[in-house]
């Protein structure tokens, strides 16, 4: 029987999506442009066939060729193509037509949802149900969303703007004003030109900052004070910002482009915070005080135009409080709420809107040290010339002065101006505008130690955080010991002094996914979490962690605060900070509604574990159950690592190699120059989203059905239901696996079965999804893949319909390119323009 919740939602999904989506979509026949009539109604026909025809194993070409000759009197192959296309466009504008319907009706949808409630917790704070406790969590508490450019979102200003326009008439229900708008969107292109800039992408995040971020988070706060009379925590949802500052595999991203970002954060904050005092400056009229605000207005109006007008913290600040002051002693407090929301966001923004971060590979840091070292005389070649020792007093005592520095290498040269730079920015956006340099790929002590060194050579003193990135088995099995080492070295103990005896550490979901499988990554960030956790408990350090979390399950993403809310006891619960990209900007926080509950939801599970984490503690029993599915797990998924079609089955089968192709982020695919692809050279970006536009979504479960049925011929399978249903963080990761699966849909490639080169690969693969389906519904006892989330399993069937035509096609497009086409360079856009609407169709939004 179905919860009166579930029947409850799915009729508002129902009503409120469904339907509404059918009656705008039918707008799209009316469109003036030419061949959309065809399109629109041939389409439902083109999806049906499609759907009869993979059920039958037919492949992609044999539907598509079929479907023309019976359907269509289009004989010519450019005539063909030409229609194809036209579906890739009308399918692209029918996703954003869903994205906008479905989230105009998520707040309303949403008050049925039973999901953490903040503002539960809040009462239950206020009432002191909880003591003082919870109120001293509370205003310490705090979420850091940090903002990335990873290139899985397309979708650009003007389309954002057409979007939040659509949600508004959707609301409205004003039929004459969609129509209006979707001629708009027909008329609008979605896609690039020519790939972004690093300062373009930067530019496209910093919209929804202040279109979206700047209001959304000052009136959540706002809503909090006025639900805890007392809280005092204007930083308890702060953003963060990678790009210009993240430099890992982006030649791009130079110290110039660096230093623009940073302007461009600054300058955009200034901008908001003018039309607020404008705002105030129409309220406040009155004697004494009109002057005060007036030139407020006019040192931000300066600041928000020149880069090098810098307006500092305390001097917006200062008026504002002295205005407070005045009109509570002479003018009866008048618009006094208003004026305290600017003082709040000041508060909350300062002169940085986001902090800047700064990431770079170990690898590069390296190279810089190496070169450096060898112009200074003290190795002719490489580091081994060096001791360990030896090394170590480098590095820790000797003076260097990078300032004075001339490299004619241009890596290392930009990577030490960087660096250079850095303590500028602080002097323009304050510290917090720019405080954390991250090290990818940290497997030892110089990862760290090599940045501190170039920082000791830099600059006087170091006010900044040096975050170590573990995010590959090896990094996460050897950070307890890289921490305790560092720990115990005195000059970074000293450092560390300084920084309030904080250390951020950042672990990585999705490099550590695609390097150990889906179970094994989760499980060794979770028990890298604890023992990190009682080794900073040892030396009395308060630690930080910071996620590196993606968009699908497979990076982390999924239903994110599930995961917060089941963190045990041992593992620190200081702050929540984690990335959001590409997609899931727009779908989880790309609306001021989904930006506040999202990032409610985390808040909630920040204090929710803090309250009852003991409900999350795992037995050790259950961890030698979890540790033996990670382990059967990471076996089966290494085989398949170690497959010899694993890479060429990537390459030749999904549309990975054109992801570059299709001019959506401005870093490459890959790390370095080799011509041979490696896996480990791979972003994971482009790993994980190749196995989903294959409907295959392999790092998302992969394992998972070995492992389990592994244990249930142990005739444990009792155990692992009882772990299902009394491990929260069990069940979380099982959950998002199961959202894994549902999207899967092995019938568009079903064809491959019956192909000499990869039907072994494909027939281990599809195994292991029926497998993995097959013992999650026998351990959850469920009678299909996310009961327990019915709206998200309705939407994802909705998405999934809407672009079944974009895969087979593009599924066509690569099969063409497969053979001795005469028309590589049309089947090639054609394989990029399905990219789009693909991938923004796949977002987890509900």
């Amino acid at each position: 029987m179905k919860s009166p919740f579930e029947n409850t939602s799915l009729k508002k999904f129902e009503n409120l999506i469904e339907k509404k989506y059918l009656v705008y979509n039918s707008l799209f026949l009316n469109l003036p442009y030419q061949g959309v009539v065809d399109v629109g109604q041939l389409l439902p026909l083109l999806s049906a066939y499609c759907e009869e025809s993979l059920s039958a194993s037919k492949s992609p070409i044999e539907i598509i060729d079929s479907f023309f000759d019976t359907h269509t009197h289009l004989k010519t192959e450019e005539e063909r193509n030409d229609f194809l296309f036209r579906v890739i466009s009308y399918v692209e504008r029918q996703v954003v037509l869903f994205d906008s319907i479905e989230d105009a009706a998520l707040p309303e949808i949403r008050e049925d949802a039973d999901d953490l409630k903040l503002s539960d917790l809040l009462s239950q704070t206020q009432s002191g149900g909880y003591g003082d406790d919870r109120f001293q969590k509370l205003n310490a508490f705090k979420v850091r969303i940090v903002l990335t450019a990873h290139p899985t979102q397309f979708y650009q200003p003007a389309v954002l703007d057409i979007m939040s326009e659509l949600r508004g008439q959707i609301v409205q229900n004003d039929v004459n004003e969609i129509d209006l708008l979707l001629n708009q969107l027909g008329l609008t292109s979605l896609i690039n030109s020519k790939s972004p800039t690093p300062l373009e992408e930067a530019k496209n995040i910093i919209y929804f900052c202040k279109n979206v971020y700047y209001q959304a988070i000052g009136e959540l706060y706002s809503r909090m004070k006025a639900k805890v009379s007392d809280i005092d925590n204007p930083e308890i949802v702060s953003l963060g910002f990678w790009p210009g500052g993240d430099r890992d595999g982006n030649p791009y991203v130079t110290s110039d482009i660096t230093q623009k970002v940073a302007d461009e954060l600054r300058m955009t904050l200034m901008k908001c915070y003018y039309s607020d005092v404008k705002r105030l400056c129409s309220k406040i009229t009155f004697k004494h005080v009109d002057e005060k605000i007036e030139a407020l207005r006019e040192k931000l109006y300066l600041a928000m135009f020149n880069a090098d007008y810098c307006l500092p913290y305390q001097a917006i600040l200062e008026p504002l409080l002295e205005i407070k002051q005045i009109i509570q002693e002479k003018y009866n407090a008048l618009y006094l709420n208003d004026l305290q929301d600017t003082i709040d966001k000041v508060h909350i923004f300062k002169t940085h809107f986001a902090s800047l971060d700064i990431r770079q590979d170990h690898s590069v840091h390296k190279q810089v040290i190496t070169y450096i070292l060898r112009k200074e005389g003290l190795i002719n070649e490489t580091l081994d010339e060096l001791s360990t020792d030896e090394l170590l007093a480098v590095l820790l005592s000797w003076e260097i002065k990078l300032s004075d520095f001339q490299a004619d290498d241009p890596l290392v040269a930009d990577t030490i101006a960087n660096i250079l730079q850095l303590p500028s920015i602080q002097l323009s956006n304050g510290e917090q505008g720019c405080h954390r340099y991250i090290i990818s790929n940290s497997e030892d002590i110089f990862s760290i130690l090599f940045v501190f060194a170039l920082f000791r050579w830099s600059t006087k003193a170091i006010n900044f955080d040096i975050v170590p990135l573990f995010e590959t088995m090896k990094g996460m099995s050897e950070a307890g010991r890289i921490m305790e080492d560092i720990f115990n070295t005195a000059a970074y103990a000293e450092h560390l002094k300084r920084r309030n005896m904080r250390q951020t550490m950042m672990l990585g979901f999705s490099d550590g996914t695609k390097d150990g499988g889906y179970l094994k990554a989760n499980w060794s960030i979770y028990k890298t979490k604890e023992s990190l956790t009682a080794l900073c408990e040892r030396y009395q350090i308060k630690s930080i962690f910071f996620d590196g979390r993606g968009g699908p399950p497979a990076r982390g993403g999924g239903k994110t605060h599930r995961f917060y809310a089941s963190q045990g006891a041992k593992i620190s619960n200081e702050e929540i900070q984690l990335t959001i990209q590409g997609q899931t900007i727009t779908s989880t926080y790309g609306t001021k509604e989904q930006f506040q509950y999202s990032c409610e939801q985390l808040i909630s599970a920040g204090l929710y574990n803090f309250t009852y984490h003991d409900e999350a503690s795992i037995s050790e029993d259950n961890r030698r159950l979890l540790e033996d599915l990670s382990e059967l797990s990471f076996r089966k998924y290494n085989a398949l690592k170690q497959h010899e079609m694993f890479i060429p089955y990537l390459e030749n089968v999904s549309p990975l190699k054109y992801y570059s192709k299709a001019k959506i982020g401005s870093r490459p695919v890959k790390r370095g120059q080799k011509k041979q692809l490696e896996l480990t050279d791979l972003r994971a970006i482009s790993f994980v989203g190749s196995w989903s536009l294959l409907k295959q979504n392999i790092p998302g479960y992969f394992g998972i059905g070995t492992a389990l049925k592994s244990l249930k011929d142990q005739n444990r399978l009792d155990d692992l239901k009882a772990l299902y249903k009394e491990v929260p963080y069990f069940k979380a990761l099982i959950s998002n696996s199961m959202m894994s699966l549902s999207k899967c849909y092995f019938e568009l490639t079903a064809y491959m079965e019956k192909k000499d080169t990869y039907s072994e690969f494909w027939r281990i693969l599809f195994d292991e999804y029926q497998l993995s389906k097959a013992m999650i519904l026998e351990i959850t006892e469920y009678d299909e893949l996310m009961a327990d989330e019915p709206i998200s399993k309705r939407s994802i069937e909705n998405r999934e319909a809407i672009v079944l035509p974009l895969l087979v096609i593009q599924q066509y497009a690569l099969q063409k390119l497969g053979q001795d086409t005469t028309s590589k360079s049309t089947f090639e856009k054609m394989v990029v323009r399905s990219v789009y609407g693909n991938i923004n169709a796949s977002r987890n939004s509900v």
